[in-house]
């Protein structure tokens, strides 16, 4: 199995689980190949982030959504569509939370794989 971070990044959030507040956030757009299938899954790990250098990732927060599972391969055309949809897809998922993710607020530069 092939795993790829075709998008990642860092923003500031507003949150709280497991009475925890989080500050921070990590969204993915993944995609997972196998044996003629493939999988793109959006997802967001809510952390502390407790000052500038703490980027360590909490997996208690952690929410995420399928996009696509089925025939395929890796494609250009489905990842620009998949990120057309990720942000009205994760703020879904976080407003079942009671989350926030601060899109206008990015913590670092996004990396695409």
């Amino acid at each position: 199995m092939k795993t790829i971070d075709v998008y990642s990044q860092y923003f500031e959030a507003k949150a709280r689980f497991n009475g925890v507040e989080r500050k921070g956030c990590l969204v993915a757009l993944t995609g997972e190949s196998d044996a003629g299938q493939i999988t793109y899954t959006a997802s967001v790990s809510f952390f502390p982030h407790a000052d500038e250098e703490d980027y360590a990732i909490s997996y208690d927060a952690f929410l995420s959504q399928v996009l696509y599972a089925g025939k395929g391969r890796r494609s250009k055309k489905k990842e620009a569509a998949y990120m057309e949809i990720l942000r009205e897809t994760l703020d879904g998922l976080a407003k079942a939370e009671k989350a926030k993710i601060l899109w206008d607020k990015p913590l670092r530069e996004a990396r695409f794989g």
